[in-house]
């Protein structure tokens, strides 16, 4: 079993910035991909970034790059997400998802154990 759990969302006012956190527990997340999402209500969840289990490659989402970076370590086994220039439409309750058996990909399904989300919100 791994349990992930979400930190760092909180109010911010458009081109702030925040670093959410993951921490996982149960089990060391250095083997494991590990992916964000986001949703706003009434939408399905979006890929937002994942990063390999080395954290020597990442992937971000065409709405985030250039804005948004991912990080993991392993020491620590706690991934991060950097987002800065914030927009109002980055909006969102954030997860955490963690890939025991791939190396990462946008497909939420792939994904087998998920935090419980921490809200975002930006402010105009």
């Amino acid at each position: 079993q791994v349990q992930l759990v979400e930190s760092g969302g909180g109010l911010v006012q458009a081109g702030g910035s925040l670093r959410l956190s993951c921490a996982a527990s149960g089990r060391t997340l250095s083997r494991y991909a590990m992916g964000w999402f986001r949703q706003t209500p009434g939408k399905e969840r979006e890929f937002v970034a994942h990063v390999t289990w080395s954290g020597g490659s990442t992937y971000l989402a065409n709405s985030v790059k250039g804005r948004f970076t991912v990080s993991r370590d392993t020491g620590k086994n706690t991934v991060y997400l950097q987002m800065n220039s914030l927009k109002p439409e980055d909006t969102a309750v954030y997860y955490c998802a963690a890939d025991l058996y791939g190396s990462g990909t946008a497909n939420a399904d792939a994904y087998d154990y998920w935090g419980q989300g921490t809200q975002v919100t930006v402010s105009s």
